[in-house]
């Protein structure tokens, strides 16, 4: 199927039903037939079960149990960066932020206005900035990590399309991952603020986050905000901070002169939770 019919499939197909049903799956117990499913996933997408707490099939109760499950301590030890990969996947872009636009791919980008759910004050703090946007493929570990140390003042969900996040959906649907419902994460680091945010995706029964639980669903169809500037939720680099329940697609932002991106990153370039990222500007 050619990359422009696979798009267009996309716009037919019942999204936010097939969501709903595969997070219910996802979520029941089957007992052997859970376990069935799970073998066939890790031999279909040769997902390494070596690096899990728990490599049996079998002690998973349900799929969401074996999809975000935990690594062994020592699986991805952090580097000796400022920051570091917040998850294993792949570079999807990468580089400035051109005023307030987002290089998608080729003959697309958006604003980083409409990623943050259309508050421009929160998107100015990103104008020339930085950002990168990495692609958790289904065979990842799909827990969120942080990059650098930050305290949590605000969080957004904001509703939107459940298109795939996947390279050629990327190529083919204008402003994806801003039309996409996603969870805005908003941190205040010593640099100043920075943005991570978890975009949502066909079939991502949900997003989950550490100080909140799962956000979606529910799914009211409006923006909701909660703010913490009253708590002191402060995470360190590494820490864990959230988890997709099935794959989908970080994008993270950052103020002008922040950083300076590793040189061997490259897009499409795989990448692991803990690696060098980046070194801090200046």
């Amino acid at each position: 199927m050619s990359d422009r019919l696979a798009v267009l499939a996309q716009y037919l197909l019942p999204k936010q039903a097939l969501t709903a049903a595969a997070g219910k799956l996802a979520s029941h117990r089957a007992g052997g037939l859970t376990t069935g499913v799970i073998r066939w996933f890790v031999n279909h997408y040769g997902v390494d079960l070596d690096e899990a707490v728990d490599p049996d099939p079998q002690s998973y109760l349900t799929f969401n149990d074996f999809f975000t499950r935990p690594l062994r301590a020592g699986a991805r030890p952090l580097a000796e960066a400022d920051f570091v990969c917040p998850v294993d996947g792949a570079i999807s872009q990468f580089g400035p932020i051109e005023r307030d636009q987002i290089f998608q791919a080729k003959g697309h980008r958006y604003s980083t206005t409409a990623l943050v759910g259309g508050d421009r004050q929160l998107a100015a703090g990103f104008v020339d900035g930085a950002f990168a946007t990495l692609y958790l493929s289904p065979r990842d570990y799909h827990r969120i990590h942080m990059p650098v140390d930050g305290r949590l003042t605000r969080m957004i969900h904001v509703p939107g399309a459940l298109f795939s996040v996947n390279p050629t959906t990327a190529r083919g649907v204008p402003g994806l991952f801003a039309r996409n419902e996603r969870v805005v994460c908003v941190f205040d680091a010593a640099f100043g603020p920075f943005v991570l945010t978890l975009v949502g995706a066909t079939i991502v029964g949900s997003m989950a986050t550490v100080w909140h639980g799962t956000v979606n669903p529910p799914r009211p169809g409006r923006i909701r905000e909660w703010s913490y500037g009253d708590r002191q939720i402060v995470l360190r680099k590494g820490d864990e901070m959230g988890r997709f329940l099935l794959g989908s697609t970080v994008v993270l932002l950052f103020p002008k002169d922040t950083l300076r991106f590793d040189p061997v990153w490259a897009a499409a370039r795989p990448i692991r939770m803990g690696e060098r990222m980046a070194e801090q500007a200046g």
